[in-house]
């Protein structure tokens, strides 16, 4: 991969060049010594894959990502020296696009592999998701749903690149009253999910939490994917979670939490797709639409990353393709 380094310490930059060292396919096409000369050299030449920090001088992490992502879009990581401390700024950034996040690597007692790892791993993840083919469409035949009464209503919302944003957008538009029970897979580190959640929380009327095993959906709920499995429907009233194959290219997936309700849900349902890069739950939202299910997709212009609402469009997979102010108005409508 051809990777751009944003960072104002020397001492992060040299420690990010030997790590990237470690696996000679990548390679090293700029560094930027803050957030304002990266969005410059974005344009001159746009990289696979952009390091960056987010404390910096004259232009900080969150709004070069805002900004390269508007003009030059491409994948980012966010590599800062304690991702926890600056939690907030994490999920700015990746409101505006960043895929994810860790903390930049320390020489623990000289083992450059170990301090390496944890970086590395995210880097490989990011680089299979950028080189991702389309696969085979696995798209359920038209069925009729099996509803039951209307209290039993769910909305399932799936979200990558730029959803905490779109999440928020959505949430804190729906009345504390709604109707239906919301289950949201944000693609997001199991270590950042529960931060994310709480930070919902105060974003929204409706109480959010991570999902546990064994939750059932209550209206007016708000259950978010807690672990790096597979949160889906385990039977007609039950969620939970279930490991991925090791090539998985999503975990927890969107698709494998659509397919479920498809699969086992007797209720009313609406499906959302948000920004996010790639095509994971296209697949799963077209095969909510057979099954007769209501389906939302974001549109291009309100998207940071229009990979997924896109690939659902292409598939004709939502109803409804709309800017993320007005989804919740319209769930609201569905639900009514």
């Amino acid at each position: 991969m051809k990777i751009g380094i944003v960072n104002d310490l020397p001492i992060a930059v040299e420690m990010l060049r030997r790590v990237l060292s470690l696996q000679p396919e990548h390679q090293v096409i700029w560094v930027a010594n803050d957030g304002e000369q990266a969005v410059d050299l974005c344009a001159w030449q746009t990289p696979d894959l952009v390091l960056m920090d987010l404390v910096m001088p004259s232009m900080d992490g969150v709004e070069a990502t805002r900004r390269i992502m508007k003009q030059t879009p491409c994948a980012i990581l966010i590599v800062t020296v304690d991702v926890g401390v600056n939690a907030g700024r994490v999920y700015a950034a990746m409101g505006h696009g960043a895929l994810d996040a860790v903390d930049t690597p320390a020489l623990l007692n000289g083992d450059l592999n170990k301090s390496a790892a944890p970086l590395l791993a995210k880097i490989n993840a990011i680089g299979k998701l950028v080189s991702a083919l389309p696969g085979k469409l696995n798209i359920a035949k038209k069925t009729p749903a099996v509803m039951a009464d209307a209290s039993s209503s769910l909305v399932t919302i799936g979200a990558s690149a730029g959803g905490p944003a779109a999440l928020a957008t959505v949430l804190r538009r729906l009345p504390a009253n709604f109707p239906a029970a919301v289950v949201v897979i944000q693609h997001i580190d199991a270590a950042f999910a529960a931060g994310m959640a709480d930070w919902l929380n105060q974003q929204s009327a409706l109480p959010v939490r991570l999902a546990k095993e064994g939750d059932q959906a209550v209206a007016g709920t708000v259950l978010v994917a807690g672990t790096n499995h597979h949160l889906l429907l385990k039977s007609a009233d039950k969620f939970g979670y279930a490991p991925g194959a090791v090539d998985d290219l999503y975990q927890p997936s969107i698709d494998v939490l659509f397919q479920s309700v498809v699969q086992l849900w007797r209720g009313k349902a609406v499906g959302v797709l948000l920004t996010g890069m790639g095509r994971d739950g296209a697949i799963g939202l077209k095969a909510m639409r057979n099954k007769g299910y209501h389906t939302i997709a974001q549109d291009r212009k309100s998207s940071a990353v229009y990979g997924m609402p896109k690939a659902a469009a292409t598939l004709d997979a939502a109803v409804d393709i709309l800017p993320v102010g007005l989804i919740a108005q319209k769930l609201i409508s569905v639900f009514a």
